[in-house]
């Protein structure tokens, strides 16, 4: 890569370092938790219903969403509650009178003030099941007709895409990807091998095969964003290493760690087995699709920017690194302190 080019990399990297740091920003109250609640219904006779209500819990936290069902609807015993390690599992019994839940919304109250979602899956007696999802914008489902396959993949394909986008994490290793790579197959190389590694992790994860403990898979995607700050600036040095020489490696490496960041928001949903592949399949596509468009925009910045800008100062060219740098050793800290 040319030095002017080189230039256009770093005023790109700097403008969404930006963006990425106003991102992790966001007040304590919106809570950077993304993993989705999850509510079963099944229908045991007509108008009765079980329900499992379960939501994530982080650093001792319980999502701040709450179950409502309808007015006409009563509990036919006390619920029981479970506290679990990673949620609140919430089981209870109600009654809808002669008419059921037909047409009747559900609705969590709180689910507005949070950045995730609430997948739903509802079974009723003459063999109808299907998913939904509840989103912020909308914090209630109806008991209805079975939704259109379309209306299940695109919700679960938005469910990867919002995943990826509001994890700034993951964008910034991505974006410390792009700055450490040389060439535009290298590029290829690169993200190729980040993607197959988080893929494989990802499905591990959520299929049930493996369950690495939370606290320390952050720290560690934390830790690998540090990594990469400090790699950029030795290639901007003129140094070399065997991650600069060779950057796809060190993707895969660390993508094995990002993939099971990605599923969390999977694995800790309490999906029934069989739904998982589907949910996993769309997931992991809708993943996909997230950062491949963060990877478009990056090269929509350069391609601007290349039009504007002739020159940067030498040191500015550092800045970019070091933001991204000393974020990862904040997250770092930040998720160390709560182990």
């Amino acid at each position: 890569m040319n030095r002017s080019l080189s230039h256009f990399w770093y005023v790109a990297a700097w403008l969404l370092a930006g963006l990425v740091v106003w991102a992790a920003a966001i007040p304590v109250a919106m809570a950077h938790e993304s993993r989705p609640a999850y509510l079963k219904i099944d229908e045991t006779a007509p108008g009765q219903y079980s329900m499992v209500w379960r939501t994530p819990v982080k650093a001792g936290q319980r999502l701040p969403v709450v179950l409502q069902v309808p007015d006409n609807a009563r509990n036919l015993q006390d619920p029981v509650i479970m506290e679990l390690a990673d949620s609140r599992l919430e089981r209870r019994r109600i009654d809808a009178g002669p008419e059921g839940l037909g047409g009747k919304r559900i609705e969590f109250p709180g689910l507005q003030y949070t950045i995730t979602d609430v997948v739903v899956k509802v079974k009723l007696l003459d063999g109808r099941s299907w998913m939904v999802i509840a989103r912020p914008s909308e914090p209630w489902v109806t008991i209805e007709a079975s939704p259109d396959v379309l209306s299940l993949v695109g919700d679960f394909l938005w469910q990867g895409m919002y995943h990826i986008l509001s994890g700034p994490d993951h964008l910034l290793f991505v974006l410390g990807l792009l700055l450490l790579v040389s060439t535009g197959w290298m590029l290829v190389k690169t993200v190729t091998a980040f993607t197959i590694a988080h893929s494989i992790t990802l499905a591990a994860a959520a299929l049930g095969y493996v369950q690495p403990p939370g606290p320390p898979i952050e720290a560690a995607i934390a830790l690998s964003i540090v990594f990469l700050g400090l790699e950029i600036i030795k290639a901007r040095r003129g140094g070399t290493s065997f991650s600069i020489r060779h950057p796809w490696v060190v993707a895969f490496a660390f993508g094995l760690l990002h993939g099971f960041g990605f599923a969390s928001a999977l694995s800790h949903a309490g999906l029934p087995p069989g739904d998982v592949p589907l949910a996993l399949l769309l997931f992991n596509i809708g993943v996909e699709l997230g950062q491949l468009a963060f990877v478009a925009v990056v090269l929509l910045l350069i391609r601007t920017a290349r039009a504007f800008l002739k020159r940067m100062p030498p040191r500015a060219e550092l800045l970019p690194a070091y933001a991204i740098g000393s974020l990862g050793a904040f997250w770092l800290i930040q998720r160390l302190a709560t182990f």
